[in-house]
């Protein structure tokens, strides 16, 4: 897939360091309870760590108790949904859809009308007042 924001590897590497780049980039994911962004439920957008793209706005955050951010909807056109069939279970990977970064998974389980936990890796995101 060709993405608005295309670098190298090493490039990628460089800037986002070896935890980010572990996440955004090998479609790695922290330890649940973590992350800084879990229990965070201030005013303003979530932003892809690694170029800034805005995803999530935080009306749409909500405590799901599963360790990572968690989202109800995404801004619209933002993400890109690629089928997961790692770890022998199938999931819906989530990744930002101007770079291709992984941020995590969305789920059908969610308790708002939508239906839908985005489960979010805190070091995928930037947030923005």
């Amino acid at each position: 897939m060709k993405y608005n924001v295309e670098k190298t590897e090493e490039q990628w590497r460089e800037e986002l360091g070896l935890d980010r780049y572990r996440i955004l980039r090998q479609k790695g994911t922290e330890f649940p309870h973590s992350g800084k962004y879990n229990l965070t439920f201030d005013k303003g957008t979530y932003v892809c760590g690694a170029c800034g793209e805005p995803l999530f706005e935080s009306d749409s955050k909500f405590n799901s108790h599963c360790g990572w951010p968690s989202f109800d909807e995404a801004i619209p056109g933002k993400i890109e949904y690629v089928k997961d069939t790692t770890h022998g279970m199938e999931r819906t990977e989530i990744l930002c859809a101007n770079c291709g970064s992984h941020l995590g998974h969305v789920f059908d389980d969610g308790p708002t009308e939508t239906g839908q936990r985005y489960c979010v890796n805190s070091l995928s995101v930037d947030f923005k007042q």
